[in-house]
């Protein structure tokens, strides 16, 4: 019975260790929201609504400006943002981590380039209403999505590791489009 007992116990530790990925599913409506953001180190508001006014979107959460597996994430949208455009799609990029270093990292060359807007999600609000957050850290988790230009979800990726997310999302993006 004791050893039940503390299987038991590891497992639930185990668990609440590892980050819980219950993003927004496929067809559900994309939350609304408005955030102060970052474009080449300009800032401005952006607005979900406006930017679903021109065509999908790809949102994606990522824990901290300035840290490796996000330079890596944002690099990599940065790099991939022509094809992005030419899905007539709009990145943009959102973390509640390092926000007071969100100017800096939009414009970076090494990264962001001023390519797509970078948002503050202060708390980690928004995070929370897409469930895209990394439980007791108070970070967004690394979960991407596009949105439809109707503001339903067509596409939801999570993982830890950076180097996905733009082949998933762009994938996504092209079955929307029926490609």
């Amino acid at each position: 019975m004791k050893l039940s007992v503390v299987a038991i116990a590891a497992g639930a530790a185990a668990l609440l260790a590892t980050p819980a990925f219950a993003e927004l599913k496929i067809g559900a409506k994309a939350p609304a929201f408005t955030a102060p953001a970052y474009l080449a180190g300009q800032p401005f508001t952006f607005k979900l609504a406006d930017a679903l006014k021109k065509g999908p979107v790809v949102l994606y959460f990522f824990p901290a400006a300035y840290t490796k597996g996000c330079q890596i994430e944002t690099h990599l949208f940065s790099e991939a943002s022509n094809q992005f455009t030419a899905e007539k799609a709009t990145i943009i990029g959102v973390t509640a981590g390092k926000t007071e270093r969100l100017a800096d990292f939009s414009k970076d060359t090494e990264y962001c380039a001023g390519k797509f807007p970078m948002a503050a999600d202060a708390g980690a609000a928004i995070a929370k209403i897409y469930d895209a957050t990394i439980p007791a850290v108070g970070l967004s988790s690394r979960t991407s999505y596009v949105i439809a230009k109707n503001g339903t979800i067509a596409g939801v990726y999570s993982d830890k590791d950076p180097n996905d997310h733009v082949n998933q999302t762009l994938t996504a993006l092209k079955a929307l489009h029926g490609k």
